[in-house]
């Protein structure tokens, strides 16, 4: 019984590490987002840090498009990356957890 229960510990602490370790790798994968046309291109990492924003000249006299180009790419880019993080922290905790029955929630 004891074994079972140190083999138990021993595969969650590697399904930490392993969750650790995607979330440090996650910090570098860029995705960017546009606003449909390139005029406003967000740049997010897999963990939904905002790294950049690129905005075309012809929409800094129009602060109003300008918001809603804004907008419109970082959703995107948020929306991409939510989508990554999600796939890749759900496979990692997978990888390393324990066959306990009943829990079978990252299948």
């Amino acid at each position: 019984m004891f074994g079972d229960m140190q083999e138990m510990m021993a595969k969650l602490k590697e399904a930490q590490a392993k969750i650790e370790e995607t979330k440090k790798r996650l910090d570098t994968v860029y995705i960017d987002g546009d606003s449909g046309d390139g005029i406003v291109i967000a740049t997010v990492t897999g963990n939904r840090e905002v790294k950049n924003i690129a905005i075309d000249n012809s929409l800094l006299k129009d602060k109003e498009a300008l918001e809603d180009y804004l907008i419109i790419a970082l959703n995107k880019a948020i929306e991409k990356a939510t989508a990554i993080n999600e796939a890749e922290m759900a496979a990692a905790a997978k990888d390393g957890m324990p066959d306990l029955p009943g829990m079978d929630m990252f299948k």
